[in-house]
């Protein structure tokens, strides 16, 4: 085999870690993001609350639907759903989405983290 033909095989291979090593960086900035706004009210263990309720399997599930958290009326009554895009609106900014939640976090502003953030909490598995 000659170097070229040599060098052309190793593309994949240099492609996967690549993209392996982008998804790694992605998780790990993501759960930096939780853990700099989020941890000190939220767990992301099943069943364990805080502050705020665990948001361990949160992607995907309705709002106010933990049965061992005591949710603020308002939540309990807002209706939603947290899906990817419902999650972004609701983290820019919490009380112009839930008028009344108890959540007192003034929303995270930069698009990047709040994606990184919910493509974090979309791995976490829930009851």
């Amino acid at each position: 085999m000659n170097k070229k033909m040599k060098c052309l095989s190793l593309i994949p291979v240099i492609a996967m870690f690549a993209v392996l090593g982008s998804a790694t960086t992605a998780f790990a900035d993501g759960a930096d993001v939780f853990n700099d706004n989020c941890a000190v009210c939220h767990s992301v263990e099943v069943g364990v609350q805080k502050l705020g309720p665990s948001l361990a399997g949160v992607v995907g599930r309705k709002s106010a639907s933990l049965a061992d958290f005591p949710y603020s009326p308002a939540m309990a009554a807002a209706g939603l759903t947290w899906t990817k895009p419902q999650l972004n609106n609701y983290l820019t900014n919490p009380q112009g989405v839930v008028h009344g939640t108890k959540m007192l976090f003034p929303g995270l502003k930069n698009s990047k983290e709040r994606t990184q953030l919910i493509d974090y909490l979309a791995t976490l598995k829930g009851p």
